[in-house]
This record gives C-alpha cells, sequence and structure tokens, in this order.
C-alpha cells in the first residue's frame, strides 16, 4: 500500500519506454561485418590446407593456391601489396593421434582461440605459452625441437586472440574486388555433369553411368544446331538489307546464337516477259523459254555490271565463262540490225561472236538500262522488252 502504489498508473509512455518497448527508433549501433577464418584453413581458397606456408607477418596459405597466384599476380592476396614465393615459410604442423593440430611440446590442441607462434628458421609451430616460458623467459633462442638457434624476430605469431583482423574474410584484398586464380583441371573437371553430385549411393552411379552409356541426345542436338556454310557475297550481288539471321535466332530456340549482321543476296525476279520478236528469232527466243522452264536461270547470279549500261547474269558458274544452250549445242545467229536497245528493260542474248572472248554461246542473258548506238546493239540478239501490263518492267530485288 506505499504512497508511490500508483506511480506507473500514468496516461503517458516514457522515452526510454518509448524506443525500447513499443519499437520507437532504436540508437545506432556500429554493426561489424566480420567473418572469421579459422585457423587451418588457407586465407586464399578458403579451405583446410594440406601443405601450409605463411608470409612473415604470419597469414597462412596452402602452398597449391598461393604459388599459382604469385606467377599470375605478384602480390599478397590479402593485403595486395606485391609478394616474392621465396619469402614464404613452410610451417611444419604436429597432429595428435586423433589427426588434430597441436602442441608438440606442450600437446595442447589448437584451436580458434589459441595462441599459436611458429620458428621462422625452422618452420616448427609452437603454442605460444610454450615458447614464452621455455624461450623467451629464460633467453634460450633454440629450437624446442631441433635445438637450432633462432633470434627473437624469428617469431612469427600465426594466431593472436587478442587481434584476429587478418582472420576477417571481409577485408581480404581478393575477397573485395573478386579476383580468382582459374584452375585449368578444375574447369575442365566440371565440363562433366557428375562433378556437381557430391554425395550419390553405389545405385544412383550406377544409374548414371549406364544412361551416360546409352544417351545419344547430345549427339542429336549437336547435328540439329550446326550452323550452315556460310557463303561471300560479292559487291554486285550483296542486297542492302541482311540476312535476318540475328534477329531470328535471337528468338528461336531452333537457331545457332547469331551476333554479327551479314549482307544477303540480292535475288532478282523478271516478273513477266513478252518476247514480240519471237517470230523474228525464234531459236534464240525458244532456247530462253526451255531454259526458264527447267528453272535453269534459277539462283544464278550478276557476274557483271556496267553503270548505265546492262547487267550481265545467266551463267550458273557466276563466272562468265560456263554453261550451255537448252540442246547442248551452238545454233545459228539470230540477231537482226532492225532489232535494237531502243529503251530500258531491253532484254538481250550474247551472240556466237563472243566466242573469241572466251564466252560461252547464248545462254547468258543482258537487261539493258539505257539505250545505246545501233554499233552496239547488233552485237546482241534482242529478245525483246520485258513487260508487265504494257509497261517496261525491270529486275526486281
Amino acid at each position: 500500500m506505499g504512497k508511490r502504489q500508483h506511480q506507473k498508473d500514468k496516461m503517458y509512455i516514457t522515452c526510454a519506454e518509448y524506443t525500447q518497448f513499443y519499437g520507437g527508433k532504436k540508437a545506432d549501433h556500429p554493426r561489424t561485418n566480420f567473418r572469421r577464418i579459422s585457423f587451418d584453413h588457407c586465407s586464399l581458397s578458403l579451405q583446410p590446407f594440406e601443405y601450409p606456408v605463411c608470409t612473415p607477418d604470419g597469414t597462412v596459405f596452402d602452398i597449391l593456391s598461393i604459388v599459382p597466384w604469385i606467377k599470375k599476380y605478384g602480390t599478397n592476396p590479402i593485403t595486395g601489396e606485391k609478394l616474392d614465393a621465396k619469402s614464404l615459410i613452410k610451417l611444419n604442423f604436429a597432429k595428435n593421434s586423433e589427426g588434430k593440430y597441436h602442441c608438440p611440446v606442450l600437446f595442447t590442441v589448437f584451436t580458434n582461440n589459441s595462441h599459436i607462434v611458429a620458428i621462422k628458421t625452422t618452420g616448427n609451430v609452437f603454442a605460444y605459452e610454450a615458447v614464452e616460458q621455455l624461450n623467451i623467459k629464460p633467453k634460450c633462442y633454440k629450437d624446442l625441437l631441433t635445438d637450432e638457434p633462432f633470434t627473437r624476430q624469428d617469431i612469427v605469431t600465426l594466431q593472436d586472440p587478442t587481434n584476429l583482423d587478418k582472420f576477417n574474410v571481409s577485408n581480404f584484398f581478393h575477397v573485395k574486388n573478386n579476383i580468382k586464380v582459374v584452375d585449368p583441371d578444375e574447369e575442365k573437371a566440371k565440363l562433366d555433369p557428375s562433378y556437381y553430385l557430391k554425395n550419390t549411393n553405389t545405385e544412383t552411379r550406377e544409374t548414371l553411368l549406364e544412361l551416360y552409356k546409352e544417351f545419344k541426345g547430345d549427339e542429336i542436338l549437336a547435328a540439329t544446331m550446326k550452323a550452315p556454310e556460310k557463303k561471300k557475297v560479292d559487291k554486285l550481288n550483296a542486297a542492302h538489307y541482311s540476312t535476318g539471321a540475328v534477329s531470328a535466332s535471337f528468338t528461336s530456340t531452333a537457331m545457332v546464337p547469331e551476333t554479327t549482321h551479314e549482307a544477303g543476296t540480292r535475288i532478282v525476279y523478271l516478273q513477266a516477259v513478252c518476247l514480240p520478236c519471237s517470230f523474228k528469232t525464234p531459236r534464240t527466243c525458244e532456247n530462253f523459254i526451255k531454259l526458264c522452264k527447267k528453272n535453269y536461270y534459277d539462283g544464278t547470279i550478276f557476274h557483271r555490271s556496267i553503270r548505265n549500261f546492262v547487267i550481265q547474269g545467266g551463267d550458273p558458274t557466276g563466272t562468265g565463262t560456263g554453261g550451255e544452250s537448252y540442246w547442248g549445242k551452238p545454233f545459228k545467229d539470230e540477231f537482226k540490225p532492225n532489232l535494237s536497245h531502243t529503251g530500258r528493260g531491253i532484254l538481250i542474248v550474247a551472240c556466237t561472236f563472243q566466242l573469241r572472248l572466251g564466252r560461252s554461246l547464248r545462254k547468258k542473258l543482258y537487261l539493258c538500262w539505257e539505250p545505246q548506238s545501233k554499233s552496239v546493239c547488233v552485237q546482241f540478239c534482242v529478245l525483246g522488252p520485258g513487260s508487265d501490263g504494257g509497261e517496261p518492267c525491270c529486275w526486281s530485288s
């Protein structure tokens, strides 16, 4: 019943109650990003070491990890400073019957809270208590195992429980900058899917082995995904548009990914051809029509182009020296002096005299762009204008 029995029965809350009990703003406490690495782990691979070595400042590494790093970068992976492989000290850890690291003098098992030192000249590792009592205090600086003399400066501290900054993984130079040394053997092993299977029983391993022997899906997939051979397009037949392989492979799961745009091949069609000169040049027109019906000119290129004059094509070899007539042999010339290049779109055929120039007979087509003199016109057999509804038509791509 005292005087202060109703002291807490108030209509308000204090600042301390607000911050501590009712979700108010808490005081800012500095958070330390400390990730500890064990004393028996390599500071580079972050895995238990097998062949331990240390730097003069007492940072422990596995020699299988630190040597490739030094060969490639030449620095200390913890501090980023220069490091020479000759300065590394080989460590001799002693193990007890249970396989745990311990002091060979005091036989105390090393833990993450032990004070561990090494002798630089011999590499032997001891508990600091043993070195302090048997070497430092009596000032007898001889190795406790080999009796080899050393100096006070040869005592290297590997772990000091009162100063664990060098065990903070977050401060490691190679961790901050995400720098790694790629092991070729490990990268090759990663290509095998079984590399990622850490723990498997006997039945699973046998099943996987049998599956790998019979499975041929990768070979079939590789055959279907094989990229077709690319054909080079010359300047005369290169189109102003690309092949479209980049956009097609971007949206397709069946095509091989393509990242380089390549010019497409200019495809030319004769929309409609009327041959008004067929009664004057019947043999030549018949040769042309029959070759068209057997798809002789499909896929051929223009192997010759003369600006503002003609373009020449119709040779399956694309060189201007191949091909033959429908009958497989020459036939009589049918060029007429009164048939000339009267305008744009006239379709003409090479004639016999061109054999002297090493060109084959009456199978290469010329399409005229501009009218020419009669001295040029008589050199070719004129089939007539390509037309589509009365208007001269041109090759359209």
